[in-house]
């Protein structure tokens, strides 16, 4: 123990000085709407692997981060899950659903981005001491999330020159931090990833156990969205002038982040007073989404071929392939 001397308190107070732990927003998990992915079943039965729904996202992080840490029973029982990365485009949710796994679960939060600790804890001796902090802290006022944001840059090949912030600086310890969880530990680590294929996978899988693809939300997501937030807004799409297919079909590509903008700033409090005199339309939030740039096919089919080949995404393909196998066994029974 390299601090037997001193307090919880003045721990947790060193740390919230050096912004190392921090306040979250409290967002709950039913917040993250929409249903599982329909299309999965036609979708696999044409050749191609589903991408998961909204439902299917809430369902692992309950699976992954929310039951484990809360029950005890599950911890004793089941083997134990200590780090999760979620990988997805910007706008996706991965923000939300960090500050969902730890409003859930009441945690402390502890942010390990690089950015965020550059210049603090400086030299070999210094990053014992932030990691030792963590853990001790973690452990003392768990349930405890860690967090580093754009992940990738903790393994990645070649740091840029203008990258000041030492994206490395974890690079040999976080394995070591994931693997010193033990299991009944109320502790896990949660990255997020915008571009986790510029990373050596290696070290990215070492460090994460589990992996979930966040993909741009489908016409069903896309229609559930318009009409929650709109309506949660004030907005009144109940009238034949809004077409809100129209308008979830205009909007494929763009992130579920891009939308929430786009109706704070097409719906504002004045437009909403004035629907008493002017029905509110679907073209009006057209100028807003404009000013965003959708999740173009390049990037979409880049992280396909990432997840394709993680090992999460390759159990995945194996049981969806003994889904296929089971099938065509029962048609030769027939």
């Amino acid at each position: 123990d390299l601090t037997p001397d001193r307090t919880t308190e003045s721990l947790f107070e060193e740390l919230v000085m050096n912004n190392v732990i921090k306040s979250y927003p409290q967002v709950r998990l039913k917040q993250f709407i929409g249903n599982i992915s329909y299309r999965g079943a036609e979708m696999k039965a044409s050749g191609v692997e589903p991408n998961p729904g909204p439902g299917d996202i809430r369902r692992l992080i309950t699976e992954y981060c929310i039951l484990p840490l809360g029950s005890e029973h599950l911890r004793e029982n089941t083997a134990p899950i200590k780090s999760v990365l979620l990988a997805g485009p910007e706008g996706c949710g991965k923000s939300m659903l960090l500050n969902a796994i730890c409003t859930e679960l009441g945690a402390t939060l502890f942010d390990l981005t690089a950015t965020n600790i550059v210049g603090k804890y400086p030299g070999k001796s210094g990053l014992n001491m932030l990691l030792h902090l963590v853990s001790k802290v973690g452990r003392l006022l768990q349930p405890s999330v860690v967090f580093i944001d754009q992940a990738e840059k903790t393994f990645i090949k070649k740091v840029s020159k203008t990258d000041k912030s030492d994206p490395k600086r974890l690079r040999k310890d976080l394995p070591k931090l994931v693997k010193n969880i033990a299991p009944e530990d109320q502790m896990i680590l949660i990255g997020n990833s915008r571009a986790p294929w510029e990373c050596d996978q290696k070290g990215l899988t070492q460090a994460y156990q589990k992996m979930i693809y966040l993909p741009k939300p489908d016409y069903s997501y896309r229609y559930s969205l318009w009409k929650e937030l709109i309506i949660s807004a004030g907005g009144n799409i109940s009238h034949s002038d809004f077409d809100l297919s129209s308008l979830t079909k205009i909007s494929d590509g763009w992130t579920s982040g891009s939308i929430c903008k786009c109706v704070s700033e097409a719906l504002t409090e004045k437009r909403v007073l004035q629907q008493k005199f002017k029905h509110l339309q679907s073209l009006e939030f057209i100028p807003a989404l404009a000013k965003y740039e959708p999740v173009y096919r390049e990037e979409e089919e880049a992280f396909i071929q990432w997840y394709t080949k993680t090992p999460t995404g390759k159990k995945r393909s194996k049981i969806l392939e003994g889904d296929d196998e089971e099938k065509g066994k029962e048609k030769g029974k027939k």
